[in-house]
């Protein structure tokens, strides 16, 4: 069979050397020796296992992609960058009809999918990867379609802490936040407690050491208007693994699609829990 080469953009990132490191082990994939990453990063190659990949800035990234696809042919991009390159990296893979995997929350989310839709290749976006908690929140869309306004009156409390290196606020909270608005509780993206100080993390929110540079912690509150009603959903990721996992999944998923002649395609982690 013949491997899926693989370009992971964003090193040296920690969640992004996790991803380069699960496909680096992964039968089937292919990590190319190459990555894009910012502006503000001064090493020139970083090492993946026994790979050492060449690190470029985006002042040569249109050198380096015709580069990479004269000497390997077609390949993927797997991107976890930054939220203010979101769109401009959508921008850039979609006029190169490379097909990519964004990880990458923030952004201009409309505008993102509408980039993709006007081009001529195809992408999986997903403000989360770990399929589980994909598959959490299908439930929870389920839930606001079939059962709207069932929490009416009651109160929403949200509350999300990762590590102090994550710039945005969690995208999974903000899109979770959408089905509790159909549920009948009104909240808004601003009103989410978002925690990323280290020692708040270990001392109020008891998240463990080995963890506190990689995690997310997620609660969201339920209490009626009389305070005699009380829900809470949790979701506690510790640990990159799991990201790193519904990525591959993702790759193998457009993989499929690409075959299958997809372009112009807006994919969904749920679109790859359904087609695994």
């Amino acid at each position: 069979m013949e491997s899926i080469n693989v370009m992971v953009n964003g090193l040296p990132g920690k969640v992004t050397t996790k991803v380069a490191e699960h496909i680096a082990r992964e039968s089937g994939l292919k990590l190319l020796p190459y990555a894009l990453t910012g502006p503000e990063i001064s090493d020139k190659t970083t090492q993946i296992g026994s790979t050492t990949i060449e690190l470029t800035r985006p002042d040569n990234r249109q050198e380096l992609i015709d580069s990479v696809k004269q000497t390997e042919g077609d390949f993927i991009c797997v991107d976890f960058t930054h939220p203010t390159a979101v769109n401009d990296n959508a921008s850039f893979y979609c006029n190169n009809n490379v097909a990519f995997v964004m990880g990458t929350t923030g952004g201009d989310r409309e505008q993102l999918a509408n980039t993709i839709k006007a081009s001529r290749t195809a992408a999986v976006i997903a403000p989360n990867m770990a399929k589980q908690i994909v598959a959490f929140q299908a439930m929870m869309e389920y839930a606001a379609q079939t059962f709207p306004g069932m929490f009416e009156g009651y109160s929403l409390e949200v509350k999300e802490s990762h590590q102090k290196g994550k710039a945005d606020t969690s995208g999974t909270a903000k899109a979770m936040i959408e089905y509790f608005n159909k549920l009948g509780t009104p909240f808004s993206k601003d009103q989410i407690i978002m925690e990323r100080d280290p020692e708040v993390q270990r001392v109020k929110w008891g998240i463990p050491d080995a963890y506190l540079s990689g995690h997310g912690w997620h609660t969201y509150t339920l209490r009626s208007e009389d305070g005699t009603v009380f829900f809470q959903f949790t979701h506690n990721v510790n640990g990159r693994d799991i990201y790193a996992r519904g990525t591959i999944d993702a790759i193998r998923y457009l993989t499929k699609q690409l075959k299958r002649g997809a372009t112009g395609q807006v994919l969904t982690m749920i679109d790859v829990l359904k087609g695994a």
